[in-house]
């Protein structure tokens, strides 16, 4: 196991987390649970060492493969909705592991985690962080999202990370009845909405829309 600087320095020391949370408080982010776990992510760590000194800033940034590390308040505020639903989170899906910044905050809330990423390099370096840092709940998959991870399938809860511009069917039937999902709605340069979608039934769902929002397109797996 790799030795980490968690703790970090200067622009990455816990009183620069700490000025990051107050203001995702001041944005509106009310769940203490999804704060204190915030606070405790370095997110340093799930990015080039080049841009550390940026990393608790409210902004998304590039981590290679045109792909991006969340902003801290998105995180928060998707964290924060599929935390609304009064069912246990004890078995959830991550679709899109990305930078596994997200993962790592959802896996500080949830009894275990599977999480899949299309592109390979990523999958890998997210594996092996996750895996250094000590999250032993969080299960790290190769695996085109479109389909989900049907193997742990249902799920209490799902969280999408790539807007797709509809969504696909597969991750809806993922879902146990009464689960959420919350996934971005919407084309590339065009307008993307937050969604809750909440499966009722076999053959029925609702959908909740919220704030707008800018992702990164959902694709499908890479072959390499």
């Amino acid at each position: 196991m790799r030795e980490l600087d968690v703790q970090g320095i200067g622009m990455t020391s816990q009183r620069t987390r700490d000025r990051l949370i107050d203001k995702i408080k001041q944005l509106g982010i009310k769940d203490q649970n999804v704060l204190r776990v915030m606070r405790l992510v370095p997110r340093h760590l799930f990015m080039d060492e080049a841009l550390a000194s940026r990393s608790y800033e409210n902004t998304s940034l590039p981590i290679g493969h045109g792909q991006t590390i969340s902003q801290p308040y998105i995180v928060a505020r998707m964290t924060e909705l599929l935390l609304e639903g009064d069912n246990k989170l004890d078995n959830v899906l991550e679709v899109g592991t990305g930078s596994a910044y997200q993962a790592a905050v959802l896996g500080g809330l949830v009894k275990k985690l599977h999480t899949v990423e299309r592109i390979l390099p990523l999958y890998r370096t997210a594996r092996d962080l996750l895996y250094d840092l000590g999250y032993r709940n969080i299960h790290v998959h190769h695996a085109d999202g479109t389909w989900g991870w049907q193997e742990s399938a249902p799920y209490d809860a799902i969280m999408v990370t790539a807007a797709p511009d509809k969504i696909p069917k597969s991750l809806i039937e993922q879902l146990k009845i009464g689960g959420r999902m919350v996934i971005p709605v919407g084309k590339k340069n065009g307008e993307q909405v937050l969604q809750v979608v909440i499966r009722q039934s076999e053959n029925d769902h609702i959908i909740d829309n919220h704030e707008s929002v800018v992702f990164v397109p959902f694709l499908q797996k890479e072959t390499k």
